[in-house]
């Protein structure tokens, strides 16, 4: 019998050596990515008050479209640099929750820097 290896608990194991180093301030709040297959979400966060500053996703109301591509998660980029840049939060650190700096959370990322954001 083959063993396969858990991959979300791999990410997993990933995302907490990530976040020992990736804290957010109120100044510098941190914008977490989540993926899964169908849906992405975007999350700015200011871990020292445990709050969730700004927060977007494919599930949204005013989103249309499948979310589990990479365009779906350039516009959830771009919604979540608006969102956050209308609060007042111009830079952030990015947390990319585990996953591979690559395809739909790279897209994200360069929606979000679109919109205007820093990181």
């Amino acid at each position: 019998m083959v063993n396969r290896p858990d991959r979300n608990k791999a990410r997993l194991k990933r995302h907490r050596r990530v976040r020992s180093k990736v804290s957010g301030t109120a100044s510098c709040p941190r914008l977490n990515v989540f993926r899964s297959s169908k849906h992405i979400y975007a999350q700015v966060i200011d871990d020292v008050k445990g709050v969730t500053l700004v927060a977007a996703s494919s599930m949204d109301k005013d989103f249309e479209g499948f979310g589990g591509n990479k365009e779906a998660a350039k516009k959830v980029g771009q919604l979540v640099g608006k969102k956050a840049l209308e609060q007042g939060i111009e830079t952030v650190v990015f947390d990319r929750g585990g996953y591979l700096y690559h395809g739909r959370i790279k897209e994200l990322a360069d929606g979000a820097r679109e919109s205007g954001l820093k990181f």
